[in-house]
């Protein structure tokens, strides 16, 4: 196998944090189970020894790794269903499903959306390249809910740039933790990339704007269920906001509690309406899609409704 050798010095930024999470944010092509992976390979030297990845680093520790040259990228297509809600020559909408992957990933090639995107038509955008064709925006693994998908470069160019205006419409429901008692509200605090953690983000001074609108739709005896609407679409937003509130996600044990007493598998989180301009008929259009059932199931074990009115 091909060795190629890395060295770094660590930043100030990273100082006290664990190595494998410092160096899973400094190569971000490359899956934390890589870099794990490397250390348990004793690939990893710190200072000249041996690592550990849950090492803290030093502002100033010298990192050298032994490093695969990574191998020629190909996805393969995939015959795994799509839940497609709306296709033509330029777009296509899917609504993805709770615990499966945007795009693949070192480490992680298969059982994504692109993965099955690929096997159901050729023509994908190529801006994003080999491992992101068509890829336009992105929702978290455990988040469900509408994507829109660009079929050439010029849908996609066009979305990118209303993605970058926030003109197009998001709006998301979410379980959260707690009763909140008014009917809503705005949120309105930057986020950035967390102090002592960087795989996290946080609300911080330096972070940029950060704008989320929340409706309450419904209040349950320890949660509340919400219709959040982006303004802006910073990673991790929804979720970095309701916490900031002191309103984390049920199932989030990033950034809410640990032990979850509704549910251990992610945040209950969908993405449900997706509105914009079309990129050629530069009308406006709109898309919604379903609560998923296990979310369905969770509301009606709370005594929620079968459908709420937005």
């Amino acid at each position: 196998m091909t060795i190629e050798i890395k060295e770094i010095v660590i930043e100030e930024k990273y100082n006290n944090v664990r190595a494998d999470k410092a160096l899973s944010v400094i190569f971000d092509n490359l899956s934390r189970n890589f870099i794990q992976n490397l250390f348990e390979e004793e690939k990893v030297l710190i200072n000249g020894k041996i690592a550990k990845s849950k090492v803290k680093l030093l502002t100033g520790d010298m990192i050298k790794i032994e490093m695969p040259k990574p191998k020629e990228l190909k996805v393969e297509a995939e015959n795994i269903p799509l839940d497609i809600i709306y296709e033509d020559k330029d777009i296509i909408i899917v609504n993805k499903p709770k615990n499966m992957v945007v795009h693949p990933a070192p480490g992680n090639y298969e059982g994504t959306l692109v993965n099955a995107l690929l096997y159901h038509c050729t023509d994908l955008s190529g801006i994003n390249g080999i491992i992101r064709p068509g890829i336009v925006h992105r929702i978290d693994k455990d988040t469900s809910g509408i994507l829109v998908i660009a079929k050439n470069d010029l849908a996609h160019n066009d979305l990118a740039a209303q993605f970058k205006e926030h003109s197009i419409k998001r709006e998301y429901y979410a379980l959260v933790e707690g009763r909140i008692k008014k009917d809503g509200g705005t949120i309105d605090a930057p986020i950035g990339r967390h102090v002592n953690n960087r795989l996290k983000f946080a609300v911080s001074d330096g972070g940029k704007r950060a704008v989320t609108h929340y409706k309450v739709l419904d209040v349950f005896n320890s949660c509340t269920l919400v219709k959040c609407t982006l303004e802006t679409g910073r990673t991790h937003q929804i979720r970095v906001h309701m916490a900031f509130i002191g309103h984390p996600l049920v199932g989030d044990t990033v950034y809410g509690l640990k032990k979850q007493k509704i549910t251990n598998n992610g945040q209950v989180l969908h993405a449900k309406t997706l509105g914009f301009i079309h990129p050629t008929k530069k009308e406006y259009i709109e898309f919604n899609s379903d609560l998923p059932k296990e979310y369905k199931e969770i509301l009606k074990k709370l005594g929620g409704k079968e459908e709420y009115e937005t």
